[in-house]
C-alpha cells in the first residue's frame, strides 16, 4: 500500500507545476496586448533636430498620429487638447502586424509652454493613447494649471446644427455647420476652459473626432451656450452623424443629412459636351485649311456682252447688262394715204406746179410779161 501511494504521488504534483509554469508567460501578452507604450530614442533635443518613436501593444494594422504637446505630463495627458500640440509637424504612421511601429519625429517648440511630451493616439477605430515624456531644449517650461476635481458638465438642452449651404458647397466645397447646445455645471468645483470632442460618422464608419476648446469658466451651477464649429471634407454628402463628448462621456448625438453636390455632376456633363464639340470644330476647321483647292474655270464673255453698264464700275464679278430694245417707231403715215397713193418723195404738202425757170438768161425762152 506504501509503495503504491509513493508510486502516484508525484502525477499530481508533476501537473501542478506544468500549470504553473504556463500561467506568467500568458499574464504578460495580455497586459502587452491591451496596454500599449511609447519609447524615445532621446528624452530631450532641439528645435530642428529629429528623434525616433518606438511603440508596441497596438493594435495591428491601425493608424496613428505622433505628435509634441505641451502643458501635458503621462500623468494628467494634454491638458489643452491637441491645441496644445504642434499640429503642423506631426507624423502618421502605421502599426505593422505584431502592433509595433518605428518612426522619426522632427523637433518643434509646441504653441504653450513645457513640460512637454510626445503624444501618440490612434487616428482611426477604437481610441487608444499613450504619452512618453520629453523635454524641447530651449522652450519655455511652466507649472501646469491648478487640477480642479468635482467640475462636471452636462448638456441641458438639445443639440441643433446651425447653419445652411452655399452655392460653393453645391459644387463640392466642405459642408459646415455649427453645433449649437446649454451646458450646465452639475459638480461642485468650477469648469474652466473645457475641451470637447465633436465626432463626425458617415453611415456605419466609426466617427473622426476633432477636439474643440471653449473659453470660459463655469462655476457649479451656472450654465452657458456653447458653439462649436463642424466641417466635412470636400463633396462629402449623405447621412452623417455628429457626436459631442466631454470627459470620455457621449454627452449628445445629432443626426445630419447632407445633400449631394449636384454642381459637379453639371460641371462634368458638360465638359463631356463642350470638350469634344470643340476638338470636332478644331479639327474641321484644320481639314478645311490643309485640303487641296480645286481649280475654278471661267467661261469666256459672250459677244456684246463686254461692254460695262453705264455708272458702274468694272471690277470682278460686275454683271454686263444686255443690250434692251428700243421703243417701237410709231407709224407717221397719215390715215388718208396708204404707200401707193402717197405724196412724192420729198413728201411735198403744197398743191402741185409746173417748174419753170426763172432766170432771165435761159436761152429758148420767152420772159413773161
Amino acid at each position: 500500500m506504501r509503495g503504491k501511494s509513493r508510486i502516484t504521488a508525484p502525477v499530481p504534483a508533476l501537473l501542478l507545476m506544468l500549470l504553473a509554469l504556463s500561467l506568467p508567460s500568458a499574464g504578460p501578452a495580455a497586459a502587452a496586448e491591451g496596454r500599449p507604450a511609447v519609447t524615445l530614442s532621446t528624452a530631450q533635443a532641439g528645435t530642428g533636430g529629429s528623434i525616433t518613436v518606438s511603440g508596441t501593444g497596438w493594435r495591428s494594422r491601425t493608424l496613428l498620429m505622433l505628435l509634441i504637446c505641451g502643458r501635458a505630463t503621462p500623468a494628467r495627458g494634454v491638458v489643452g487638447g491637441t491645441n496644445s500640440c504642434a499640429n503642423a509637424d506631426g507624423r502618421a504612421v502605421t502599426t505593422d502586424a505584431d502592433g509595433r511601429f518605428s518612426r522619426a519625429l522632427p523637433v518643434t517648440e509646441p504653441p504653450v509652454p513645457c513640460p512637454c511630451v510626445v503624444h501618440v493616439a490612434t487616428a482611426t477605430g477604437a481610441k487608444a493613447q499613450a504619452d512618453a515624456v520629453f523635454q524641447v531644449a530651449g522652450h519655455p517650461v511652466e507649472p501646469l494649471p491648478a487640477q480642479t476635481a468635482g467640475g462636471r458638465l452636462a448638456v441641458l438642452s438639445d443639440t441643433r446644427l446651425d447653419g445652411s449651404g452655399s452655392l460653393l458647397t453645391w459644387f463640392g466645397a466642405p459642408p459646415s455647420r455649427t453645433l449649437t447646445f446649454t451646458v450646465g455645471n452639475v459638480g461642485t468645483a468650477a469648469v474652466e476652459n473645457p475641451v470637447f470632442r465633436v465626432g463626425t460618422a458617415h453611415g456605419v464608419f466609426a466617427p473622426q473626432w476633432d477636439e474643440r476648446q471653449w473659453h470660459g469658466t463655469l462655476g457649479p451651477g451656472e450654465k452657458a451656450r456653447v458653439e462649436l464649429p463642424v466641417e466635412l471634407t470636400a463633396g462629402a454628402h449623405g447621412d452623417y452623424t455628429v457626436s459631442l463628448e466631454y470627459g470620455g462621456k457621449v454627452l449628445a448625438e445629432q443626426p445630419w443629412g447632407v445633400g449631394r453636390p449636384w454642381g459637379v455632376t453639371l460641371f462634368w456633363i458638360l465638359l463631356c459636351l463642350v470638350v469634344p464639340a470643340a476638338v470636332f470644330r478644331i479639327g474641321m476647321a484644320v481639314v478645311d485649311r490643309v485640303r487641296p483647292r480645286p481649280a475654278v474655270r471661267r467661261a469666256p464673255p459672250a459677244p456684246g456682252h463686254g461692254r460695262s453698264v453705264p455708272g458702274r464700275g468694272r471690277g470682278r464679278g460686275t454683271a454686263v447688262a444686255p443690250p434692251r430694245p428700243g421703243p417701237p417707231t410709231p407709224n407717221t403715215t397719215l390715215p388718208w394715204f396708204t404707200p401707193d397713193t402717197g405724196p412724192g418723195p420729198a413728201g411735198r404738202l403744197s398743191a402741185p406746179h409746173e417748174d419753170h425757170p426763172t432766170s432771165p438768161t435761159t436761152p429758148g425762152r420767152k420772159g413773161s410779161t
